[in-house]
Parts: C-alpha cells; structure tokens; sequence
C-alpha cells in the first residue's frame, strides 16, 4: 500500500510541476514572447518537461527517507524577458502565473473534496488522490514564494525592488543551492503550519 502512495504521490507531482512550468509558458506567449511555443514546451507530454533528478529521484529520495517534505521540479520553460510587452511587470506576471496554478489547482480539489463529503458520496479513494493533489500543489505554490533564486517569488522580489538591490540579487543566485537546502532543512518548521492550515482551509478537513 506504501508503494502505490509513493507512486501516486510522484506522479501528482511530476504532472502538478509541467502546470507550473506550462503555465509560465503561457503566460510569456499572452505577453508576446513565443520562446516556450517554440522550444515545444506548451504541452502535457512529460517526456518534454522531466528532469531526471528534480523530477523523479529528489522526490523518490525525500519520500522513503520520510523526510516530512517532498518537493521537485521539472526543466524551466524558457522565456525572453526582453521579448515581453512591458519587462518588469510582465517578468512578475509570467513568475506569479506557476504559484497561482498551483493554487488553483489546490482550491479546485479543494471544493470537489469538501462537496463530495457533504454530499455523502467521497470514496476513501477519492479522498486520497484529491487530497494528495491539493497537498502536492500547496506545497509547490507555498514553495515558490520563497524569494530564493532560482524560485519564482525571487523573481517576483527583484522585478519589484529597485535596481540597486541588483548586487544582492547576483550574491544570492551565486549561493542560491546552498541558501535553498538550509532553507529546505531548518526552515520547513515554519512552512508546515501555513501549509497544513491551508490545506484544512482548503478542504474542511486535516490532512
């Protein structure tokens, strides 16, 4: 039974993370850069979208060592901030278009969750899956805000800040892998109730 949760739990978050990165995609063609149509990645096939270790073997990782945390990604969608009707703004709107898929994906199983229960008809299946979706997607749009290169909320921070913030921003990226994984092991604590609490906000119900 583990083993198909692992499984379930992996493939919710190989297909929740090419909605984040499609997302980007779509939001920089709505603002006139095409480089994500063009490079092939406006689609759902994951084959186009994986990335070997962010996608599967971090995620694999974190769930047998039950690490309380499980996280991943999938290859960045490429996009030309220059290309973009207006940059700055146009930069925050293609970065905050992955956290609100993320979301929406969480609200949307969210509501399904909490009107098959009052409607007596949610299977102990369909609680699970739906409620992993919303779990997996709360996660990575909560994830994301963190304003930590390469993660979109440091995208979003530094199109905002003005341009004298510009040498932070190199510091960070240049230490960016080691700012994230103490992040990632001391930082999480503070996560977990935001997390949680959205997800029984979400839901109706714990997790």
């Amino acid at each position: 039974m583990q083993e198909i949760n692992t499984i379930f739990y992996i493939v919710i978050l190989i297909m929740s993370v090419i909605i984040h990165e499609i997302s980007h995609g779509y939001a920089a063609k709505f603002l006139g850069d095409n480089t994500a149509e063009y490079a092939g990645r406006l689609t759902l096939n994951p084959l186009k979208h994986l990335d070997p270790i962010g996608s599967v073997l971090v995620p694999l990782i974190l769930i047998i060592s039950k690490a309380g945390f499980v996280f991943g990604w999938a290859k960045p969608v490429p996009y030309n901030e220059f290309n973009l009707r207006n940059r700055k703004w146009g930069t925050v709107v293609v970065a905050s278009a992955g956290i609100i898929s993320n979301l929406t994906l969480a609200l949307l199983f969210g509501l399904l969750i909490r009107i098959s229960i009052s409607m007596d008809f949610a299977s102990p299946a369909f609680l699970s899956i739906s409620g992993l979706i919303v779990l997996v997607n709360i996660v990575l749009g909560i994830f994301n805000l963190i304003p930590i290169p390469p993660l979109d909320g440091s995208k979003i921070l530094f199109s905002l800040l003005p341009a004298g913030w510009r040498r932070v921003q190199i510091i960070l990226e240049q230490y960016s892998l080691v700012v994230l994984i103490i992040f990632i092991f001391f930082g999480w604590q503070y996560l977990s109730p935001v997390i949680f609490g959205l997800f029984k906000f979400l839901t109706g119900v714990s997790f």
